[in-house]
Formats: structure tokens, sequence, C-alpha cells
């Protein structure tokens, strides 16, 4: 279920400096409820675009608690975090010392942050996930970028904000793209899995992806043979997209979400080659979805789609509302493959290489998928011709009592 809630200028206070604000802004959220394996709930929030960083961070702090009640979320049922904001170098400082960053009462939280300006116009906006109702569940916290979420057998991996950390001088991005996945691997390593048979699904930003793009797609083909990851085996489902994080130099920087315990007959591979190619047909190493079954849902996490026919050229050049419509078509298919529909998506981020393509996306959005939350963000896709790019998250009812449960 979807709900959009509108609330009413409230009063606030903020160590006495701000006496009142309206705290509107715009609240989606959907939820995913089963009287097993818990409830998973999806929270997007922005806050009004009018007022400063300050209370925009106070307004979103405050709608995002509200909503939290509202929907019964106990403390320390945030598992994940991603703010999206328009000056990583300058906001993610003052964010660090916000509660939208902390753990819930000891129970941590993975946290990405990632510059992606929001293009409501506002600074920054949040996209959450919870689970609730799941008394076996538990989390720690292995490193300031990894949260093992332990759930029924399985162990959730969270990992955020890989990248070099450099504020001092500039490191080639094939050796920056190396170095995050060798962090991931190690990671891995150490809970007895391995990158080919525990990771599902990564993010990487590229700052200046025009530029450095390529210099990680080849870094990352290289690694991924040395881990058997190939055309033959399997690749993992990504999204690499124009984003950056809070230091200087740092040319990529990753998310990354992997299940330790994962029975091979639950993970199966997305495509639909009347509407998409392979990847690998031009020369990039991702699986363009991935579905995880569990004995009463699954999981289908679509990778980064643009306006891309069965052979591998871009349509609709120089339309951005005909490639956001191909775009849609093409994730609806893989959906469709995983026995799912547009309907079972929890959220989608949309990614605009020009800004001002907003208000017609935005509109088109609202006509197609208007239950879905949705953010719409300023990155530029991998090829300069595309205008456009979706990603996105489903779960989809399953029926099969010889999985494990979620």
């Amino acid at each position: 279920m979807a709900a959009t809630f509108w609330a009413p200028h409230l009063a606030a206070i903020n160590h006495g400096s701000i006496l009142s604000m309206d705290c509107s802004g715009r609240v989606i959220t959907k939820s995913f409820k089963r009287s097993t394996g818990g409830s998973e709930h999806y929270i997007i929030v922005e806050p009004p675009a009018d007022l400063g960083l300050t209370e925009q961070v106070a307004c979103l702090e405050r709608r995002y608690d509200e909503t939290r009640q509202e929907l019964g979320l106990p403390a320390g049922s945030a598992v994940f975090r991603r703010l999206f904001v328009s000056d990583a170098m300058n906001q993610i400082p003052l964010l660090r010392h916000s509660s939208l960053t902390a753990d819930e009462d000891g129970s941590p939280v993975a946290l990405s942050l990632i510059q992606q300006p929001p293009l409501s116009r506002t600074k920054l906006s949040l996209l959450a996930y919870h689970v609730s109702g799941a008394p076996d569940l538990s989390k720690c916290r292995l490193t300031s970028r990894h949260v093992v979420v332990e759930k029924n057998g399985l162990a959730h991996l969270w990992t955020t904000g890989l990248c070099p950390a450099s504020d001092d001088k500039l490191v080639p991005a094939t050796q920056q793209t190396r170095q995050m996945f060798d962090t991931l691997i190690n990671t891995l390593d150490g809970l007895g899995g391995t990158l080919r048979n525990n990771c599902v699904r990564t993010w990487i930003y590229v700052k200046d992806v025009d530029v450095f793009y390529n210099d990680m797609v080849t870094s990352r083909r290289e690694l991924f043979l040395e881990q058997g990851l190939s055309a033959e085996t399997h690749f993992i489902a990504s999204t690499g997209i124009e984003g950056a994080c809070a230091h200087r130099f740092d040319i990529v920087t990753m998310d990354a979400y992997s299940i330790l315990g994962l029975a091979p007959q639950q993970v199966s591979y997305l495509n639909d080659f009347d509407h998409l190619c392979p990847t690998k047909d031009y020369n990039v190493t991702f699986e363009r979805g991935t579905r995880i079954a569990y004995a009463d849902r699954a999981h289908l996490f679509i990778s980064g789609t643009a306006s891309i026919d069965s052979a591998g050229q871009v349509v609709h050049p120089g339309n951005v509302s005909r490639q956001f419509d191909r775009a849609l078509d093409n994730v609806e298919a893989l959906l469709r493959a995983g026995s799912a529909e547009l309907s079972t998506l929890m959220h989608l981020i949309v990614y605009l290489r020009d800004p001002t393509d907003h208000p017609r996306i935005k509109a088109a959005l609202s006509e197609r998928l208007p239950g879905v939350p949705t953010i719409i963000v300023q990155g530029s896709v991998c090829r300069p011709e595309w205008l456009v790019e979706v990603e996105g998250m489903a779960i989809a009812d399953n029926e099969d009592p010889a999985l494990p449960g979620f």
C-alpha cells in the first residue's frame, strides 16, 4: 500500500534559533506486509524547497519521525537510509550531526550519502528502508561502512560509502575502483562469502561520468574475471551513474548489498531480449536485474535502465519523454520476467542529465506510477545520448515453502 502525507504548518524550536517553519514537504510511503517474515517499508521524504539548509534538515527529521510513528515503526527498525544532497562537500559535515545519520538506540543503520541534487529544488531528499514485525532480526556494525542484518539464518550485508576518502591527491579511477571492490571482497571473505556467490546489488557513483565511466568499467571487468564473474556465469545487478561523495579527489564511490547464506535456487537473473540486449553486447558487466526468492515473497532488484533496444542502440535520441517511456517499458519487461509488474515496485529513482526536464518527467511519473515512491535527481547516464535512467526495487508475492523465509 502506498500513501502520501501533507503536513500542516508546524511550530519547531531548534536550540532557540528556529521559532517556526512550514514542515509540509512531501512524504510518500509503500509497505509490503506479511504475517511471516515481517513487513517491509520504503519511505521517501523531501522538505520544503524554500527553507535554508539547517531548516530543511530539521524539517526532514521531523517529517521522518512523524511518518515512522504513523506507520507504527519501532526504534531500531531502520535498515538503510540514503540521503541525496545537492552539495556534498559543504552539506555532509552538517548532516553528520543530524539524527538522520545516527544509529537508533544503539541499533546500527546503513547510511549512504551521495551528491545527486534532488530536482524538487530541495537541498536534500531521503530514501529509507525499514523492516518491522520480525522478532528474529538483529543488527551489528562491522565497520563504519558495513552493517550486518541477521534474520532467519541469513546475514544481509549492507555496505555504503566505499571510496578512497582522499582529500590530498588524485588516484586514477581504475585504481580507485579496484580499491573499493577489494574492500567489499575482503569483508565478504571475513564472513565466509564471495563477491560471485553473495553480492546481489551494487550502486557505483562516478564523478564526471562522461570522462571516467570507461575507466571504472575497465577496472570492474578485469576484477570480475578474477572473481569468476563472466558472461558464462553471471554478473551483479548494478547502477553506474554520475554522483559524488564529500572527498575532493574521489572519482568513484560504491554502495552494495550482499546476502550470506543464500541457496542457489533462490537467485535468478532478469532479462527480456525482445526489449534489451545482454549487457555483454556493449562490453559492460552487470545484470539487468536480479530476483531473490523467499518462501513468501521475492525481491527484484532492477539495475539502472535506460532507453535501449534489443540491438543495444539508444532509442528516441533527443526526446526525454519518449526515452522515459521506453525505459519504463524496459523495466516492466524485466519485472515481468520475474513474475512481477510495475505496481509491485516499492520505490523508483529517476536520474536526469538535464535538470530542466524535471517538470515533464514528474508529470509522466504522476500519470504512469502514481502510487510508487519516487525521487528524481540530477545524474548523467553513461552515454551522453541517454537523457534519463531509472532504477528500482520491487517486492512480489511468492509461494514456495521449500525456500528459506525472509
